[in-house]
């Protein structure tokens, strides 16, 4: 179920730069208003997606001030990339040669 739910957040295009930005802006995370800026979203638009990746557990939100700064967790991405390298090739050793066997 995690992981249905973390892949459903990031399947929308803005919640997928969203969550980019907060990993490249590392713990600290960005203010809600830096994150709409930088992807050119509004602010409405911008809230809807970080409540959707909040419910999916990839980012947390704290309030400093007026200001409402979101982070990455860090731990629910490794996790989610523990699950589909665990998942991944049938439980076959992964490599460029594999995958292009499967696919002719």
């Amino acid at each position: 179920m995690f992981a249905r739910c973390t892949l459903r957040a990031l399947a929308h295009e803005s919640r997928l730069a969203s969550f980019r930005a907060l990993v490249v802006a590392g713990p600290d995370g960005l203010a809600a208003g830096d994150i709409a800026q930088q992807l050119g979203v509004s602010p409405s638009s911008l809230s809807f997606h970080l409540k959707d990746l909040s419910y999916a557990g990839l980012v947390s939100a704290r309030q400093d001030g007026r200001f409402i700064f979101y982070s990455a967790n860090f731990d629910a991405m490794t996790g989610l990339i523990g699950f589909l390298t665990e998942n991944c090739c049938e439980g076959e050793t992964c490599s460029v040669s594999a995958a292009s066997k499967r696919s002719r």
